[in-house]
């Protein structure tokens, strides 16, 4: 099977920061390291099978399709694959307003 390098851009390793920080402050710390733990784990999966995401419906609709999504409910890993690297360009929280993060962060 083939084997792709997983990247992490600052902004998707900032994301994981609060995501962690804002759960355990309003839930717990073992919640926090629970939620990171696989969000980590869906993102190094991207080595093995990175075209299993699907597109964002957010740039589907405006005709971006070179990124790709997956999830640990209601988190959202945005991310492209680019010859054998996986580049992950975003983990959001998918109650958030997606439309203008992905337009801040993808279409500048």
């Amino acid at each position: 099977m083939k084997r792709y390098r997983v990247w992490l851009s600052d902004d998707a390793e900032q994301d994981l920061i609060e995501i962690y920080r804002y759960i355990a402050i309003h839930d717990s710390a073992e919640k926090a390291a629970y939620v990171l733990d696989q969000l980590e784990s869906l993102c190094s999966r991207l080595a093995e099978l990175p075209e299993r995401g699907h597109v964002p419906p957010e740039l589907d609709r405006i005709g971006v399709a070179n990124y790709r999504e997956v999830h640990f409910q209601p988190y959202r890993v945005i991310y492209e694959v680019v010859k054998q690297d996986a580049f992950i360009h975003c983990v959001l929280d998918g109650r958030r307003d997606i439309q203008s993060l992905l337009e801040r962060r993808l279409i500048r």
